[in-house]
C-alpha cells in the first residue's frame, strides 16, 4: 500500500516536471506544476500518514495536507495575475471572461 502511494506521488511529480520544461506558456507551465505538485506531495504524505500511524504522526500529516491544498492554489492564482499584468506573453482574449 505505501510503495504504490509513494510511486503515484514520483509519478504526478514527474510530470509535474516534464510539464514545466515542455510547456511553454507561463500559465500552462503554472497550472501543470501547482496542480501535480499538490497531488505528488499530497500521496507521499499520505504513504507516510499510512506508515506510522500507530505513532500519530497522521495528524501532523493531515495538517500538511490542509496547509498545501490552502496555499497552492493561493501561489498559483497570484503568479497568474502577476503573469496576466506584466503583459508580456498572456493572449488575454481567453483570459478577459474570466478577470474583470
Amino acid at each position: 500500500m505505501i510503495e504504490i502511494l509513494i510511486l503515484l506521488g514520483m509519478f504526478f511529480l514527474s510530470v509535474g516536471t516534464l510539464g514545466l520544461l515542455k510547456l511553454s506558456d507561463t500559465l500552462e507551465r503554472m497550472h501543470a506544476t501547482s496542480e501535480a505538485t499538490t497531488l505528488g506531495v499530497g500521496f507521499i504524505v499520505l504513504a507516510g500518514a499510512v506508515n506510522f500511524y500507530p505513532d500519530g504522526v497522521y495528524l501532523s500529516a493531515l495538517l500538511v495536507l490542509i496547509f498545501l491544498f490552502l496555499t497552492a492554489p493561493t501561489g498559483a492564482h497570484m503568479i497568474a495575475r502577476a503573469d496576466y499584468l506584466d503583459d508580456k506573453d498572456v493572449d488575454k482574449k481567453g483570459l478577459e471572461k474570466f478577470i474583470g
